[in-house]
């Protein structure tokens, strides 16, 4: 499994798809300075900055974001024709898949440090008040264990969507949609609890100075260890035949009459 996981580092050079990730965590961070400029009496200062790229992420960015980056590294070794050679060797779909799992793991933790890192700069450009280094290094532990936490929760899409080659933009936008309805289960604390997505936030302590939002951490836990106990069974029922493309059957050329 390690030189599994270490191939799989190897070839990230080639997939210029994670400059889209980079490109979204960019826009995560600007379309939280665009609603910023809103007059609806929101007082703004880093730590109000940090809350609301976290609430972006989480609603709109990365599920979206890390569910088309999977789907994609999956589904290149089928529209690539290389899933046939590297079966080969031998290495099973499954350890091959979770090999890929493992490693967009790890693009999640740095997507959370780029978007971090994109939110200390918009916030020395912007000068919002209360910056300090300590809340800084907060805000970067909160962005990238979100963002982590909430690849978890999108871990049963992924898994579910990569069997067939080009399914896994029907998982994108599965994402898309499981991601915004966190804003709808925020609204309610024991469903937020129990909500993969929002139970990402609770793992954080999410506003957690607020008198009205109530985190149980052993229920948030327990949602997301759920997510990826279906996701490893997701992944245990796959059978070798459906990691192979289906042969086009070669047509029948009728037989030339006369000698």
């Amino acid at each position: 499994m390690v030189r599994i996981v270490k191939t799989e580092f190897y070839k990230l050079k080639r997939y210029h798809i994670l400059w889209a990730g980079v490109a979204l965590m960019l826009l995560s961070v600007l379309l939280t300075l665009f609603t910023s400029m809103a007059n609806d009496g929101s007082v703004w200062d880093f730590a109000y900055l940090t809350e609301q790229v976290i609430k972006n992420n989480m609603s709109m960015i990365f599920p979206m974001c890390i569910s088309l980056i999977a789907g994609y590294m999956i589904s290149r070794e089928q529209t690539d024709d290389t899933l046939k050679n590297i079966l080969t060797v031998p290495i099973s779909f499954k350890k091959l898949l979770t090999g890929k799992l493992i490693v967009c793991g790890v693009l999640s933790i740095i997507f959370g440090l780029i978007c971090s890192l994109f939110t200390i700069i918009a916030e020395m450009i912007v000068g919002f008040p209360g910056f300090e280094i300590s809340l800084a290094l907060k805000a970067a532990l909160q962005i990238t264990a979100v963002n982590f936490f909430l690849y978890l929760a999108v871990l049963p899409i992924i898994a579910l969507t990569c069997r067939r080659a080009g399914s896994f933009l029907v998982g994108v936008i599965i994402a898309f949609v499981y991601g915004y309805g966190g804003m709808f289960a925020a609204g309610n604390m024991t469903l937020a609890n129990l909500y993969p997505i929002t139970a990402s936030l609770g793992m954080v302590g999410y506003r957690s100075y607020d008198t009205a939002v109530n985190w149980n951490i052993g229920t948030c836990s327990c949602s997301l260890a759920l997510a990826v106990v279906i996701s490893a069974i997701l992944i245990l029922c796959i059978k070798e035949r459906e990691a192979t493309q289906t042969k086009k059957k070669a047509k029948k050329v009728a037989p030339k009459k006369g000698w």
